[in-house]
């Protein structure tokens, strides 16, 4: 039985098993637009700089005081439970959620200072990507 080492470890590339097509412009049948007025009524908000300590309660209660909030959703650690620092606040209507921006943004919270911006489509599936991909794992 002859033995080679130089077989054993041989440097040649591997072969390719994925090609991918050079192509890449988009197809204009999608199904869902991505213009920010179609996915964003208006009355979602992007809020970031919050504590690890913020519960969803005390974020509601702080933009309860520019109009009625629908919905708090506060991003968390899976594992610890404690917030990734930013999360989405709807309110209402919009000009409420206008109120917010004007009024909150740059306001302080916990003692960190917090930004309150109109919620883009792109973080919002971010954030869905990343549940998703949370889910799928445990």
């Amino acid at each position: 039985m002859s033995y080679s080492r130089r077989s054993r470890y041989s440097y040649s590339p591997s072969p390719k098993r994925y090609s991918r097509s050079l192509s890449r412009s988009v197809s204009k049948s999608r199904s869902r637009s991505r213009s920010p007025s179609v996915e964003n009524p208006g009355n979602n908000l992007y809020v970031t700089g919050l504590s690890p300590r913020i519960t969803k309660r005390e974020l509601e209660k702080h933009f309860a005081s520019e109009g009625k909030v629908i919905d708090v959703h506060l991003v968390v650690d899976p594992w610890t439970r404690e917030s990734r620092g930013f999360g989405f606040v709807t309110m209402e209507n919009v000009d409420e959620a206008d109120r917010c921006i004007k009024y909150l943004d740059r306001s302080v919270l916990e003692g960190r200072v917090i930004t309150v911006e109109r919620c883009l489509w792109q973080q919002v599936s971010c954030v869905k990507q990343l549940f998703v991909k949370f889910q799928t794992t445990t």
